[in-house]
């Protein structure tokens, strides 16, 4: 039996020393665990949990950063294109952007027939189902708000898209 009682107060005893740990101290942005008395003052202890503290690289200059970021950009960017090259994409951009703005309005024009202002015909499952008609109203209002933000979409990229383009 004594010799249960003394594993046992041998095993709580490195417990207790493994989870000892001595003061930590925060000065600015550095951690220790010594501060001279005049560091004391300016220095927080730390209450509760380990830290651990993993060193790094400093950062490089904010100027020399920059340029590397500015050359790497450039480096990266691929040969350029002509002029006439560049017009014909952009023509073919906007074609591109003005076929979807039309098929946007034409699917918000069906739409808004079908929504009939909020009131939408009913259809033969929703005659008993009044809910399920609900549904399909809210469904109708969140499409043609979806719609909507779509066609706004495209009218900004057409925006963008440099003035004076001739279309095919």
């Amino acid at each position: 039996m004594t010799q249960i009682t003394l594993t046992g107060l041998l095993l709580l005893a490195l417990c207790a020393s493994a989870q000892a740990q001595d003061r930590i101290y925060r000065c600015g942005n550095a951690y220790t665990n010594t501060v001279t008395q005049e560091q004391a003052k300016n220095c927080k202890l730390i209450d509760g949990g380990n830290i651990t503290v993993v060193q790094g690289t400093r950062p490089a200059k904010a100027s020399s950063a920059v340029n590397s970021a500015s050359s790497a950009n450039s480096a990266s960017s691929g040969p350029r294109t002509n002029a006439a090259e560049q017009k014909s994409r952009d023509s073919d951009a906007r074609l591109i952007l003005q076929s979807e703005l039309k098929k946007a309005e034409e699917r918000q024009e069906e739409l808004l027939r079908e929504y009939n202002n909020g009131e939408p015909e009913k259809r033969g499952d929703e005659a008993r189902n009044r809910q399920r008609y609900l549904d399909r109203v809210a469904e109708l209002k969140a499409q043609l708000a979806r719609n909507e933000s779509d066609m706004a979409g495209i009218r900004r990229e057409l925006e963008r898209l440099p003035a004076g383009q001739a279309t095919r």
